[in-house]
């Protein structure tokens, strides 16, 4: 696999905290409200496998871990995220457990949940395996595990993607948050981050087996889905 660009967690770090905020309101202005469609997706898929305990990892201002509460009432869901100023939001807002933990150094034990999530997160990660290899770890054998991301589009849509990702999207990110690097960032970000059979392949290496892919908005977002390995105990 091709090497790529790692992210700098402090950077991430401090540019989630900067834009905190106003982060969930621009995530749909950006997306135009199909952030919300993607989430209640992956809310359907989740409840599909009637988890008792969901992790979601990442969770940032908690908008996944919250529409996992709604999808799946039964469930005890905790969302993690290594940025407390995100988290802080994410329980203002309703989301019932939470901690700070680093997505890479999850503080639980192997085989603690049915269900490990995360959405738009991985990407952010210093090490896209080692995260991968901590969602496989803390899940039960043959649980699931499932990653919500950007990818890139193939086909005539890809180039005008591209133009908005670089020119459009940090303007307008800018004039709501503020902070127009941060999303400097985050457009360079969803381009090295891989996709398709590259994540596939990546889910592999982490010891997850079954792994799917389901490309959304023609590609501009992908879910990507794997089972726990079945030998750990």
């Amino acid at each position: 696999m091709e090497k790529r660009e790692a992210q700098d967690p402090e950077y991430v770090r401090g540019a989630f905290a900067r834009i905190c905020k106003r982060y969930s309101l621009a995530n749909h202005v950006l997306s135009m409200g199909t952030d919300i469609l993607w989430r209640r997706k992956v809310g359907r898929l989740v409840a599909e496998h009637k988890p008792g305990r969901i992790l979601d990892v990442a969770t940032g201002t908690g908008d996944l871990a919250l529409e996992l509460q709604r999808s799946c009432p039964d469930a005890e869901v905790t969302g993690a995220d290594f940025c407390e100023e995100m988290l802080e939001l994410a329980r203002d807002r309703g989301l019932k457990k939470s901690l700070v933990a680093d997505g890479l150094e999850l503080p639980f034990a192997d085989n603690s949940f049915d269900a490990v999530t995360v959405a738009f997160g991985l990407r952010n990660m210093s090490d896209w395996k080692k995260g991968l290899q901590e969602m496989s770890r803390v899940v039960r054998p043959s649980g699931l595990v499932l990653v919500l991301d950007f990818s890139l589009p193939e086909g005539p849509l890809r180039r005008p993607y591209a133009f908005y990702l670089n020119r459009i999207l940090p303007r307008v990110a800018g004039l709501l948050t503020g902070q127009r690097d941060a999303y400097d960032y985050l457009a360079g970000s969803v381009e090295r981050f891989p996709s398709g059979g590259e994540m596939l392949d990546l889910l592999g290496e982490a010891g997850l087996h079954e792994q799917a892919w389901k490309p959304l908005t023609q590609g501009i977002a992908s879910i990507y889905t794997g089972k726990g390995p079945e030998g750990q105990s």
